[in-house]
C-alpha cells in the first residue's frame, strides 16, 4: 500500500487527539489550571491548561509550511503570551492568568483539525522541502515533513504525558 507522507503525518496526530481526548476526562475547569497537590504539596509541574494552550500554537505552523491558509487558526496574542515556549507554567487558583478550559481545549481541537485536514490533502513535494526554521530545529528535522511530524507525534506526546503525570497527582487516574 502507497501512502502520502502527508496522510502518514496525520495518522501519528489521529493518535495524538484521541490521547488528547482522553487526557481531559474528569478535568474540571476548576483544576484546569491548578498545580497538582498530592498530600497537600504544590508540584510545579505544567498542568493540562498550560499543556493544551501551549501546543495549540503549533497546528496553525503546520498549516502555513503546507502552503494553506492559517488566518481562522491563528493563535490569539493572549494565548501566545500566555502558552509560548518561553512562557512558564504558573498555578491559577483566581482563574485570572489562563483562558477558560473550554477556550482552550477548543483552539487545540479546532486548530488540529485543521492541521490535519491540510496534512491529509498535501501532496509530498512540500514535506520534502527543507525545514525554514534554521539551527537546531533543522539540524534535527532537515524536512518541513519530519517537523510537522515532530510537531503533531513526539512533541505533543511528550506534553500530553506531562498531562498524564498531572492527572495522578490530582488524583484522577489514567484516562
Amino acid at each position: 500500500m502507497s501512502r502520502s507522507l502527508g496522510n502518514t503525518i496525520a495518522d501519528s496526530l489521529s493518535l495524538s487527539l484521541t490521547y488528547g481526548k482522553r487526557m481531559l476526562t474528569g478535568v474540571t475547569p476548576l483544576i484546569f489550571a491548578r498545580f497538582a497537590r498530592p498530600g497537600g504539596h504544590s508540584v510545579e509541574s505544567n498542568h493540562a491548561a498550560f499543556v493544551y494552550g501551549h501546543l495549540s500554537l503549533y497546528a496553525a505552523r503546520v498549516v502555513e509550511q503546507l502552503g494553506g491558509d492559517a488566518s481562522a487558526i491563528q493563535p490569539a496574542p493572549a494565548f501566545v503570551a500566555a502558552f509560548s515556549k518561553d512562557a512558564q507554567c504558573q498555578d491559577d487558583p483566581d482563574g485570572t492568568i489562563y483562558p477558560p478550559m473550554d477556550e482552550v481545549t477548543d483552539a487545540f481541537f479546532k486548530n488540529y483539525e485543521a492541521a490535519m485536514a491540510a496534512l491529509r490533502v498535501a501532496p509530498d513535494e512540500p514535506l520534502q522541502q527543507a525545514n525554514p526554521a534554521g539551527g537546531r530545529m533543522t539540524e534535527l528535522f532537515p524536512t518541513i515533513g519530519s517537523m510537522q511530524a515532530f510537531y503533531v507525534g513526539g512533541h505533543m506526546m511528550f506534553h500530553l504525558g506531562q498531562v498524564s503525570a498531572w492527572r495522578r497527582m490530582q488524583g484522577l487516574g489514567p484516562a
